[in-house]
């Protein structure tokens, strides 16, 4: 095994390291080249944690991810006949795109790209910027072989932004939105190359010609970030806000909204696996300072499909019911509240951690997330099973649950340290004392 799949090993939470083994061995069974790009390789080689999984197939994507959602349980969460490559949610919450390596031609700035098979290298060196170009091989022959085409492992080392060409951010004008959000999330710098084709592509205005589908897309991906607010601000500083409504700028872009959101999702535990959609959250937030016609104005021009906005709606009555629940006497044991949340949608969780101001909601909430969900999922499988579970029997889910129930229940016996006895006084030794007078 190469030093690069044991630094990967390393960077992968359990779930996402059973859909890697999933797609390699699909991979393999169909006699197909796979590779994991994008992203992921930028946030393992770069020391960041890993938040989707992107493969590259030299070969048919579509009906590989197929195979994998029939198999696997996966759910396809969108399809893209023809950039070729499938969104999927596989159990566990992870997930992941699949793609077919292509080739991409465009006859003019931001007009639609002709779309060709090709191999690895020439679909990374096709791609945004070069920390974004790197591939690592999952196919038996070359398994563990770093493929680097644009040198992104040298813009890694120095947290630098480079296009990958002359021409990346005039063939897709969207990409300068990608790259100002890369900016905050990554804490690099852009490049001085870069830095002047961007200039160059706004002095001709070609941001105006990024699509609707374009928009919505970057929107939905800076609601995932951490740094929603510091994205928003910088679009903002840079004049590009208003590509996504004309009404957010000023007082209108909610500042302590978002603040709030921030911190709500500071409290979540990243190793705590909790799956949550941050859409609806940050759409709600996006919308709170607008009034119904400037929200539909935000609709329309980015492109915000209908059932997203009933998503955000929803959103706010299930977390105020969720908010009264949290209040019930009858969640004095942890069991019982970990019954209630385990059921929960992380959504719901963050929008009240957000929202709410009643002090024993949050302390539940917090409790709840710090100390007894990591201890229910010291409850692994093989812990079920030596308790005489199943797996795959209606009696294993049970099992489970009684088995975090006890733990959650039980309270360590205070141990009261005993003090050793004092030690005897010591013995006066035998015979007439010897008188010290006069030494």
């Amino acid at each position: 095994m190469s030093d690069y799949m044991f630094m990967l090993d390393s960077h992968l939470s359990p779930e996402q390291s059973r859909v890697l083994s999933l797609v390699r061995d699909a991979g393999v069974q169909a006699n197909l080249n796979i590779f994991l790009t994008g992203g992921a390789m930028r946030d393992m080689l770069g020391g960041f944690a890993i938040k989707d999984l992107d493969f590259t197939v030299e070969g048919n994507a579509l009906k590989l991810a197929k195979t994998l959602a029939e198999q696997s349980g996966a759910k396809i969460l969108n399809l893209d006949e023809a950039r070729r490559c499938v969104d999927l949610l596989f159990p566990g919450g992870v997930t992941a795109e699949i793609s077919t390596a292509r080739h991409e031609k465009y006859a003019r700035p931001g007009s639609k790209p002709h779309i060709l098979p090709s191999t690895i290298h020439e679909d990374l060196r096709g791609r945004d910027f070069t920390v974004n170009a790197i591939g690592l091989s999952l196919s038996k022959a070359s398994y563990g072989l770093l493929v680097d085409p644009t040198n992104g492992l040298a813009d890694l080392e120095r947290k630098e932004l480079q296009a990958v060409s002359n021409y990346t951010l005039y063939d897709d004008p969207s990409r300068i939105l990608r790259l100002l959000r890369l900016k905050v999330r990554l804490s690099f710098q852009i490049s001085e190359r870069t830095m002047s084709q961007y200039q160059n592509v706004r002095e001709a205005n070609l941001e105006t010609k990024i699509p609707i589908v374009a928009l919505e897309k970057e929107l939905r991906q800076i609601a995932q970030e951490p740094m929603s607010l510091e994205i928003l601000q910088l679009l903002d500083q840079e004049r590009l806000l208003p590509l996504f409504s004309p009404v957010l700028t000023g007082a209108k872009l909610n500042v302590a909204g978002f603040q709030k959101l921030q911190k709500a999702r500071q409290v979540m535990p990243f190793d705590a696996h909790v799956r949550v959609d941050h859409y609806p959250i940050f759409l709600s937030v996006l919308f709170e300072k607008l009034t119904p016609k400037e929200r539909g104005q935000l609709i329309k021009t980015s492109g915000i499909a209908k059932r997203d906005v009933d998503a955000a709606v929803k959103l706010e009555g299930d977390a105020k019911k969720l908010e009264k629940q949290l209040t019930s006497a009858k969640l004095q044991k942890p069991s019982a509240l970990y019954a209630l949340l385990a059921k929960v949608p992380g959504e719901q969780i963050v929008f009240v951690l957000m929202r709410s101001s009643q002090r024993l909601v949050l302390d539940r909430l917090k409790n709840y997330l710090q100390k007894y969900l990591p201890a229910a999922q010291e409850i692994t499988d093989s812990v079920v099973a030596e308790h005489g579970g199943k797996h795959g029997t209606p009696k294993f889910a049970k099992l489970r649950d009684e088995l975090i129930a006890t733990r959650l229940d039980s309270r360590p016996k205070k141990v009261v340290p005993v003090e050793p006895p004092p030690p005897p006084p010591p013995q006066p030794a035998s015979g007439r004392r010897q008188s010290t007078w006069g030494r």
